[in-house]
């Protein structure tokens, strides 16, 4: 570590005029002022989640740090999950306060992914919409995010939506205390299938990304062990944009880079959008529900697709 150079609610921070990372137009003393600025906010949307995070060191790629470091002091909260994807105990850090999330920030953690449950219970219903690579995605995500709230008030629920920080867009759907994870589940393939069917050449459930033909993925695979950046979080992306909040009635007029580590402060002024627009716990409908039922597990689809394709290509070689 660096010689101290700054002490803020005991969190001793060094190398502050480090860059952050390549293309980040910031250095690490921006990225610590950011989260210092919108600790209220982001730490309310952390709070009671198991939390990865994504650090970037100097001179080396990225990485997703999951379990919390030997290292880190006694005083940051933590708990024991098992993770599915790695078949381990996992002890996740739990960042319900500012200054965890400050000792976070001279870690260079620019990412903050917390999972979708809270204690034991999943919270939201989400849909990730992840756009073409190309001039203009954003806007297709935009279109796609508009399909998925007419999906949802056919059947009587409202969301919120925000950028994800890079070229997408997050429809969060709170759910009622109760919802079972597999229910969860179902009716989020139904929401995405719904949307689907609204608008078949702009959006598409297809997993695999060859199948695609360009249009906005649909992503309803955000259940369960998943998680998803959350508002407020810094990207690594060029110009370090961060996932913010946007009312409904904007998104149309909106860009990504409208949101980043030097700008969004001043547009919260203290505030907390993503708390006030998110509306009040819903319950599921039966008939959306038992649709997602009938919908194939879309990763387990891919993986079944996947080796077909492998057996028919192996055949005619």
């Amino acid at each position: 570590m660096g010689k101290v150079e700054e002490t803020r609610d005991g969190v001793e921070f060094s190398n502050l005029g480090q860059p952050l990372f390549d293309g980040a137009e910031a250095t690490k003393r921006d990225l610590v002022d950011y989260l210092d600025a919108v600790s209220d906010q982001i730490v309310a949307a952390l709070d009671e989640r198991a939390l990865s995070v994504i650090r970037v060191r100097p001179g080396q790629p990225p990485f997703m740090q999951k379990n919390l470091p030997k290292y880190a002091p006694e005083w940051i909260d933590s708990v024991t999950q098992w993770a599915e994807s790695s078949h381990r105990e996992v002890r996740y850090a739990v960042c319900g306060d500012r200054r965890t999330l400050l000792w976070f920030a001279n870690q260079r953690a620019v990412e903050y992914h917390p999972s979708l449950f809270r204690g034991d219970r999943p919270t939201h219903l989400i849909l990730d919409l992840d756009p073409p690579a190309e001039d203009g995605a954003f806007g297709l995500a935009v279109q796609a995010a508009l399909l998925v709230r007419e999906a949802l008030r056919a059947d009587g629920l409202e969301g919120a939506v925000k950028t994800s920080g890079a070229k997408g867009v997050h429809v969060f759907v709170p759910v009622a205390a109760g919802t079972g994870v597999e229910d969860l589940a179902a009716a989020t393939r139904a929401v995405a299938a719904r949307a689907e069917r609204l608008d078949p050449a702009l959006a598409t459930t297809a997993f695999i990304r060859e199948d695609r033909g360009g249009k906005v993925f649909l992503d309803s695979t955000r259940a369960g062990g998943a998680t998803v950046v959350a508002a407020y979080s810094p990207r690594v992306r060029p110009g370090a944009p961060v996932s913010f909040p946007v009312p409904w009635a904007d998104l149309e007029r909106v860009s990504p880079a409208d949101f980043t580590i030097h700008t969004a402060p001043g547009l919260l002024s203290g505030a907390d959008p993503w708390a006030e627009a998110m509306p009040e716990p819903q319950r599921l409908p039966d008939d959306l529900v038992a649709e997602g039922h009938t919908i194939p597990i879309a990763r387990v689809q891919a993986m079944h697709e996947g080796k077909r394709r492998a057996a028919r290509a192996r055949k005619t070689s």
